[in-house]
């Protein structure tokens, strides 16, 4: 008997591109099947906190808030360095001068907006937006600033934007760690065997993209929001890296400093 699960990933290039030969049924699943969802990650984040999703997309710093219904899979996630979100003004400020500015974030819960808190320098009100909406947002003046994640770390001088603070080097300097982004979850009374399997299928499904992309592209840009091909190579070669295969100890240590800053202790081993 098929038992079928719901998926949540985001519409991003490097989500599409890890997971499109699942989606589109080139790794086999049996004895599961699934429904997929593709939306913003902030949705993504909304959605498991409401236990709607049985594997999903996450921003890491939302995990300490649903550790006890989802584990962390080693596999998937976005992780790295040099890909971290940025802080950009539609004119050269200093950093101090923003302090009690409102600044755009792509969601209270998204690990850039835990960045932008964590970093102490900015007191002034969050507003929340869709990601992409930002940096239009910043461009117009509607607000001085915005935090910008995604492709925005490569398109943002297209509308005129100055760059105020790498938060993604920012947090390198302090922790000497890769950024943990985004991870991959599996609900946790789905079981360890399931959790195994999916990051099987996982790594599965990386390894037919790298081998066969042309296969995968057509549906990568679908869901690229009009991105030019350029940016969504820049995208995945920046955020698709060697801990989407395997997070290893610097990346559970990454995940491991965030449950820090929350005030709460993440266990030894991601299950």
């Amino acid at each position: 008997m098929t038992k079928t699960f719901q998926l949540g990933i985001s519409p991003c290039p490097n989500d599409t591109y890890i997971f499109a030969p699942l989606l589109l049924q080139h790794i086999d699943l049996q004895p599961y099947d699934f429904v997929s969802r593709l939306v913003d990650v902030q949705e993504l984040n909304e959605m498991v906190c409401a236990g709607e999703l049985d594997v999903a997309k996450i921003s890491i710093a939302v995990y300490p808030q649903i550790l006890d219904h989802y584990r962390l899979l080693r596999c998937g996630g976005a992780l790295g360095r040099g890909c971290g979100p940025l802080l950009v003004a539609n004119r050269s400020r200093k950093v101090k001068e923003l302090r009690e500015t409102r600044i755009a974030v792509p969601g209270k819960l998204t690990t850039a907006c835990m960045l932008l808190q964590a970093h102490g320098g900015f007191q002034g009100e969050l507003q929340v937006m869709r990601y992409d909406k930002i940096m239009p947002a910043v461009a117009q003046g509607e607000v001085e600033a915005g935090v910008i994640i995604h492709e925005g770390r490569f398109t943002y001088p297209g509308y005129g934007l100055h760059l105020i603070l790498d938060l993604g080097a920012w947090w390198e300097e302090q922790t000497g760690l890769p950024i943990p982004l985004g991870g991959i979850v599996a609900r946790r009374n789905l079981g360890s065997d399931f959790a195994a399997w999916m990051e099987e299928r996982i790594r599965d499904s990386l390894s037919f993209a790298r081998e066969n992309e042309a296969e995968i592209w057509p549906f990568i840009q679908k869901w690229a929001q009009e991105m030019d091909e350029y940016t969504i190579r820049e995208h995945i070669q920046t955020f698709v890296n060697d801990y989407s295969q395997n997070m290893g100890e610097d990346g559970w240590a990454a995940v491991r400093a965030v449950f820090e800053r929350t005030g709460k202790q993440l266990p030894d081993d991601p299950g």
